[in-house]
């Protein structure tokens, strides 16, 4: 009896050390950050990986165009979400098997102390910056070329950066700076300061259009947004993947309604029917879309929903 009384009595006080300890944990400080931010989808026979840059609150009630402010908040609120709205910035890199392409490239410092994620990101998928071969920019705003360029110097020292020329004659241009808003200069200064140390070394490579790029990876003129903005089709053994860039900014409302527009956008008239075009296509087609600023991975299927669309997020996959 004694020898099992003791043995009680040990089980008990390990039971209570055990629980002690738990609760110990459970009122240690938070550990905070995040996972890595890389998602890899295959395509055919290309390797897709969507690299997240982090994300921005951005004020999208105020920004957003073409409908009452009241509206916009009621739209987040019903997916649980308000402004500012926690935003992601997304970049594509495309492995063909013969090339290594990188679709846009984050902010860097360019646009707040919460992006500039997108190298640490590529590293921790498994590629460097050294194996970047090709890298495509959909527009030159801050948060997709500011990470080309690290203290005045190339970041991919053996890529060739392709851009529409009319994004180039715009954003590249002294006159056109000179001539801006005060508000508006940084757009200007950011995009010479990530392009220009490419144009120096010979490395920048402008399109006009509609342009086959590496084989399966092509360039679609989707002016409005800025004034060369573009899309990238990328297709492999009949699979298809098009990236968007700043198409569209708002899940929440622009899925929905169609015809909202943004601040950020050069030429609202143009970038709407645009957008229009392509939800339709995406729909139509069933092929998957790579948006800039939808949830991180930002990769997904549209389907036509009365006289909008919904956004259906692409199924993990946890060995593509």
């Amino acid at each position: 009896m004694k020898r099992g009384h003791s043995s009680l009595k040990a089980l008990a006080a390990l039971a209570l050390s055990l629980g002690l300890a738990g609760i110990a944990h459970a009122a240690a400080p938070a550990a905070k950050g995040q996972a890595p931010g890389w998602y890899r989808m295959t395509l055919g026979s290309f390797e897709v990986t969507a690299l997240s840059d982090g994300t921005v609150k951005l004020p999208v009630d105020q920004l957003l165009q073409g409908m009452p402010q009241a509206r916009i908040q009621q739209m987040l609120a019903r997916s649980y979400l308000q402004a500012p709205l926690e935003t992601s910035v997304n970049g594509y890199l495309v492995n063909t098997g013969s090339k290594l392409v990188l679709i846009d490239v984050g902010a860097a410092g360019l646009f707040g102390p919460t992006l500039g994620k997108l190298v640490a990101n590529l590293k921790a998928s498994g590629y460097m910056p050294e194996q970047v071969d090709e890298i495509y920019i959909t527009h030159m705003h801050p948060d997709h070329v500011g990470g080309l360029v690290e203290g005045g110097k190339p970041v991919f020292p053996n890529a060739v950066v392709r851009a529409d020329g009319r994004e180039q004659a715009y954003w590249l241009s002294q006159a056109n700076l000179d001539a801006a808003p005060e508000a508006s200069k940084g757009f200007f200064q950011g995009a010479m300061a990530s392009l220009n140390p490419y144009v120096a070394a010979g490395k920048f490579k402008p399109f006009d259009g509609d342009t086959d790029l590496v084989p399966g990876i092509r360039a679609i003129a989707t002016r409005g947004h800025t004034p060369g903005h573009a899309n990238y089709v990328v297709e492999s053994e009949g699979q298809r993947l098009v990236v968007w860039g700043d198409l569209m900014h708002v899940a929440a409302v622009q899925f929905e309604e169609p015809s909202v527009t943004i601040g950020f956008d050069t030429d609202p008239k143009a970038a709407a029917p645009q957008r229009k075009k392509a939800y339709a296509a995406a729909a139509k087609q069933g092929h998957f879309v790579a948006v800039a600023h939808v949830a991180f991975p930002g990769i997904g299927q549209l389907r036509a929903d009365g006289k909008g669309y919904r956004w259906l997020p692409a199924n993990y996959v946890s060995a593509p």
